[in-house]
């Protein structure tokens, strides 16, 4: 969906279980999920990925309010609440987020919108959620 020749490898899809949240769904609570979680829809609640190669994408149309706790994240869609990325995150160009990103990588393209913070995290380690 998101590719270029410099970036297309980190954003194929997991190996593991894609979970969808199709068009027109709405989840209401919080998701912890392994392998791959794409958002056509919208999450209201805290998204968190449950091991170091959990991935989730914000794919254009797809919303998320909330926090989202996962590796490695791309959005093209609209996100309201805090991101950490331990691992890289990618903002494409319809991206728009609200919230502070904390990130190891980061990669942020042309037209992509952003009101936010961006605070690095020098070593690529696990975020602690803090409950």
């Amino acid at each position: 969906m998101f590719t270029n020749k410099n970036t297309s490898e980190s954003l194929a899809p997991s190996s593991e279980s894609t979970t969808l949240v199709a068009a027109g769904t709405e989840l209401r609570g919080d998701l912890n999920f392994s392998g791959s979680l794409e958002i056509q829809g919208s999450i209201v609640g805290k998204i968190v990925g449950d091991d170091e190669t959990a991935q989730i994408r914000i794919l254009n149309g797809g919303s998320v309010l909330g926090e989202i706790w996962v590796p490695n994240v791309i959005v093209n869609g609209l996100i309201e609440g805090d991101i950490y990325a331990s691992k890289h995150i990618q903002l494409a160009a319809k991206a728009k987020v609200e919230g502070t990103i904390y990130y190891s990588s980061i990669e942020i393209e042309r037209g992509a919108d952003i009101g936010l913070s961006l605070i690095h995290i020098s070593e690529p380690t696990r975020l602690r959620r803090i409950s």
